[in-house]
């Protein structure tokens, strides 16, 4: 019976990806583990699949208390993580020990665990702010905060654990990821729950910089789904992919698409810059659609329109 474990699978992508392997696994049955701290994470994500899901609050860096929960895995998805380049800067200690420590907590505990594959949930921040578009694997990485360095050594690491301990990793480069569950209440939310937040209740968002910095923003059903072929495909073990969805948009775009669905006129603030931000990204996926077979289904306005139902309805 196949054994599914998501490390932060409470968390905003990682419980739309547990959904995910619940109608893969299908009739056929199996076990789908999360493993989170509830640091970012929260129960509510999980509650109408909690009966078929089994949740260890535990934290990654807790070695000994991971280790019994992704022993005979077949598949790990590491996603969990301090997600915040402006968190990782202003508190960049813990930052670097969920990111960097406790990675390797994961991985020690997947080779030891005999586990088949580990899908790695890496960052495009890694790129760093290179002129070139679209971004190609490629690149040389050019990180520019404390978080684009962890998510980085992460990708080290998952390339290490393949070539010296015949662990299978795949990790994947996530572009701004958005959907449904993603929380709006902190400082360092993603933008689009942000939008989503102010449009709902008519409010003025704050966009930092003069919003004509664009970002590759991937609906989160698309990421979970590249995520699990990540984890099937042959022949890609070691491997770094792009998972974007190969499109560009500003965030001055956004706010005016979001606008037009709910037939507003709420003019944005700006502010400065912020620290360790980067001015353009876009990814390449011509390696993903080769060889892991991404196929995007949401454009943005679809999952835009997907996303701004959910928050209305949970706002």
């Amino acid at each position: 019976m196949k054994k599914y474990v998501v490390t932060g699978g409470a968390g905003f992508i990682g419980s739309t990806l547990v959904r995910t392997l619940l109608v893969d696994l299908g009739d056929a049955g199996g076990e789908v583990h999360v493993i989170d701290n509830l640091m970012s994470g929260h129960k509510k994500n999980l509650e109408e699949v909690s009966d078929r899901v089994a949740l260890h609050i535990v934290d990654i860096r807790d070695g000994a208390a991971i280790a019994p929960v992704i022993a005979g895995a077949d598949t790990v998805f590491h996603l969990a993580a301090i997600p915040s380049v402006p968190r990782s800067i202003d508190e960049p200690r813990p930052s670097h020990e969920v990111n960097i420590d406790g990675t390797f907590e994961v991985f020690d505990a997947a080779v030891k665990g005999k586990v088949r594959r580990l899908v790695y949930a890496a960052s495009s921040s890694a790129y760093g702010d290179s002129e070139t578009l679209p971004k190609i694997e490629t690149m040389a990485a050019k990180p520019k905060s404390p978080y684009a360095v962890q998510k980085y050594v992460g990708e080290l690491y998952a390339s290490v654990f393949t070539s010296c301990f015949d662990l299978e990793t795949v990790s994947l480069r996530f572009f701004n990821v958005y959907g449904p569950r993603q929380d709006p209440s902190s400082a360092y939310s993603g933008i689009l729950s942000l939008f989503m937040k102010h449009l709902i209740a008519r409010t003025e968002p704050t966009i930092f910089g003069d919003g004509e910095q664009s970002r590759d923003f991937t609906y989160v059903e698309d990421v979970a789904a590249l995520c699990l072929k990540a984890a099937h495909a042959p022949g890609v073990a070691g491997k770094m992919f792009n998972a974007g969805n190969g499109g560009r948009y500003t965030l001055n775009e956004i706010w005016r698409m979001l606008q037009k669905m709910e037939g507003v006129e709420i003019r944005a603030k700006y502010g400065p810059p912020r620290a360790g931000d980067v001015r353009h990204s876009m990814a390449d996926t011509t390696a993903a659609t080769a060889e892991l077979g991404h196929a995007p289904k949401f454009t943005i306005e679809a999952g835009l329109k997907k996303t701004l139902d959910w928050y209305r309805a949970s706002l």
